[in-house]
């Protein structure tokens, strides 16, 4: 009996003992390598190069092209103004203060596009336009085309039509007076009018009033004075 209870505390010893061992071997540790900075010889990548700024000179941006495709031209004009809706007959369509309004806008891009070149300073710039939008030199170019005969019967008819536009420009019409705001009123309206159906003319009258595409160092207002005698009625 008492050898029998010897061998059982042997055998617990030993199995107590052999759950205790540890094994003292390393544990590997796993590390990531660092990526390499060599440069792979077989990659197709290639660095984008830095584009390079072409500097043009600004008389070359100013400078007009001398051939234009058909698809660029209108009535044969290069289409350097919006193209015009087309309408056949606009005073059964517009009243004459609508194609003036059209008018207004025409004539002042004209007179902005006569003194673009050669470059002005912005006060200079904007007080040459502004010298020749006023109703008064609007006024003196109209009496210069009347005078020259220049104008059709029917761009007469264009301006009598034009003449009586009512408007809300109080100080204008102060400044400038009814008859001399009322005639301007009515060039506006024929310019209005070609716009819509005669580009070629439009080009013609705008010409013969002195506007020019090209370089213009003169003041188109210098030849005439605001002062000048018209005819009453317009006729």
């Amino acid at each position: 009996m008492a050898a029998s209870t010897a061998a059982s505390l042997g055998m617990l010893r030993l199995t107590v003992s052999a759950s205790w061992k540890v094994d003292s071997s390393p544990i590997p540790v796993v590390v990531n390598p660092k990526p390499s900075k060599k440069k792979d010889k077989n990659s197709n990548t290639k660095l984008a190069s830095p584009q390079k700024k072409t500097l043009v000179a600004v008389s070359d941006q100013l400078t007009r092209s001398q051939g234009a495709t058909e698809e660029e031209l209108y009535l044969g004009y290069e289409r350097w103004l919006p193209v015009a809706p087309q309408v056949k007959s606009p005073r059964s369509i517009y009243n004459a203060a609508t194609l003036a309004y059209v008018g207004d806008s025409v004539y002042e891009l004209y007179a902005r596009r006569h003194f673009l070149f050669p470059p002005l300073s912005m006060d200079e710039y904007n007080d040459r336009v502004m010298e020749v939008v006023r109703c008064e030199a609007q006024d003196a170019l109209l009496k210069k085309l009347l005078d020259d005969e220049f104008l059709s019967e029917e761009e007469r008819d264009i301006l009598r039509w034009g003449k009586n536009i009512g408007s809300g420009k109080t100080r204008t019409i102060k400044r400038a007076g009814v008859a001399v705001y009322n005639r301007a009123s009515s060039l506006e309206t024929l310019i209005g009018y070609l716009y819509l159906t005669d580009m070629e003319r439009l080009e013609e009258l705008m010409q013969k009033m002195g506007f020019s595409p090209g370089a213009s160092n003169t003041k188109i207002m210098e030849q005439f004075s605001y002062k000048q005698q018209w005819p009453t009625p317009l006729p």
